[in-house]
């Protein structure tokens, strides 16, 4: 084997150690962020359940808030208004938390 043959030899050895070491870094890094994907998620999903309650309570105090200040005359619950109870804030706030405790309960069985 002459001078050439080897050098070309190197170069193909050199040339697979890097490419091999380049993609087991990539490998690690990738395992490194698929170990932190759970917690992440689990730290959005808290973040998120937070942001939800912060919000129905800012709901609930605007909506007495509203009440407070309207007179008593326009306190009263028309008839026409019973009909459409299903859209008041607060039915929609209760399907909203029945939905994220869905969620949250699928999460947890899957973790």
């Amino acid at each position: 084997m002459g001078p050439s043959d080897a050098f070309i030899r190197a170069t193909i050895n050199r040339l697979g150690a890097r490419i091999g070491h380049g993609l087991a870094d990539a490998a690690a890094e990738m395992a490194v962020l698929a170990q932190d994907v759970p917690s992440r998620l689990r730290q959005e999903w808290d973040l998120f359940q937070e942001e939800v309650r912060a919000e129905a309570d800012r709901l609930e105090r605007d909506e007495g808030q509203a009440q407070a200040d309207a007179p008593a005359s326009e306190m009263t619950v028309p008839e026409t208004a019973s009909a459409s109870e299903d859209q008041t804030p607060q039915a929609v706030i209760d399907r909203l938390r029945a939905s994220v405790a869905e969620i949250n309960q699928s999460l947890e069985v899957r973790s």
